[in-house]
C-alpha cells in the first residue's frame, strides 16, 4: 500500500520488513510492530531512535489499517517509495564484465508472480531482474515485497522501455533465454545450449557469460519480435494437461537450471 501523501510504501511480513531492517535500515522512516515482535527488531528500533524517526507498538487492527493486509505477521515498516531506475549502458557492461545473470520480465502482469521471482532470485543468487516500464502490475508493492520475503533486498532491479531493443544488445553479451512452450530445445538441454551460444557470445571476461531469461505474459507469453532476439527458445516439458506453467514457476525452473553456472 502507497501513502501517496508522504511518497511512503508499507512493508508487511517478518522476513521482509527483518531484510529491509538488516541490508537497508536507512530507508526505514516509520516502524509499527507488535509487542511480541520487539525483541527482534531492537537493533532496528535503535538505529530509528538515533534517526529521529518513529516506532510504534501496535495491535493486529492497526498494523492491518496501516498496511491493509490481514498478512502483515505483526509489523509494518513505512519505506521511502521506491523508484526503479532505468537500466544504463554501464548496468549492462557490468554484467557482461562479471558473467551476472538475471530475469527479464516482460509484461508479466502481476506484483505477486513479481515477488515471487525475487524470492527464487535471491535464492539462487541471480544478480538483476529487468521489467517493461509499460508493465504496471509488475511493480515495487506492499504484495510484491512480502512475497519475495525478503528478496527484493538482494536483486537489482531495473527498467527498460523496449523489451526486444535490450534482447538485441544483450544477447551479444549474455545468453538470454527465451521461455517458449513449443520450443525444440529443453530445459535440460542446457549444456548443449551453452556450448553452442559460446561461439557467438563476445566475453569480456574468461569463463560462462550470465544468463537473461526472459519470461513472458502468463496468457500469450513472448511476442514474436522478443523471441526473435532472444539466443535460444527453451520449453519446460511436462505431461501435457496443460500447455504451461505459472510464470513464478517456470523462472524458478529456469534459475535452478541455470545456478550450476554462475
Amino acid at each position: 500500500m502507497r501513502n501517496k501523501f508522504t511518497e511512503e510504501l508499507a512493508i508487511c511480513g517478518f522476513n521482509a520488513v527483518m531484510a529491509v531492517g538488516e541490508f537497508h535500515p536507512e530507508t526505514i522512516n516509520r516502524l509499527f510492530l507488535r509487542q511480541d515482535r520487539f525483541s527482534s527488531f531492537t537493533k532496528v528500533c535503535k538505529g530509528l531512535a538515533e534517526r529521529k524517526r518513529p516506532y510504534k507498538i501496535c495491535e493486529d487492527e492497526e498494523l492491518e489499517r496501516i498496511c491493509k493486509s490481514s498478512h502483515h505477521q505483526g509489523m509494518v515498516a513505512m519505506i521511502e517509495q521506491p523508484v526503479i531506475a532505468g537500466l544504463t549502458k554501464d548496468d549492462l557492461e557490468q554484467w557482461d564484465a562479471e558473467g551476472l545473470t538475471g530475469l527479464v520480465l516482460h509484461s508479466v502482469g502481476n506484483d505477486h508472480n513479481f515477488g515471487a521471482m525475487a524470492r527464487s532470485a535471491a535464492f539462487f543468487g541471480a544478480h538483476f531482474i529487468v521489467i517493461s516500464d509499460g508493465d504496471a502490475d509488475a511493480q515495487l508493492t506492499t504484495a510484491a515485497y512480502r512475497v519475495a520475503e525478503g528478496g527484493m533486498e538482494h536483486v537489482v532491479v531495473r527498467s527498460i522501455h523496449d523489451t526486444a531493443a535490450f534482447l538485441q544488445d544483450a544477447s551479444r553479451r549474455l545468453i538470454t533465454i527465451g521461455t517458449e512452450p513449443r520450443a525444440r530445445w529443453r530445459i535440460g538441454d542446457l549444456d548443449a545450449i551453452v556450448r553452442e551460444q559460446l561461439k557467438h557470445i563476445r566475453r569480456r571476461s574468461r569463463g560462462c557469460p550470465g544468463f537473461a531469461l526472459v519470461i513472458g505474459n502468463e496468457e500469450t507469453g513472448l511476442p514474436d519480435e522478443i523471441k526473435r532476439q532472444c539466443s535460444t527458445l527453451v520449453r519446460v516439458p511436462g505431461a501435457g494437461n496443460m500447455e504451461s506453467l505459472n510464470a513464478a514457476h517456470a523462472a524458478t525452473l529456469f534459475l535452478h537450471a541455470v545456478f550450476e553456472y554462475f
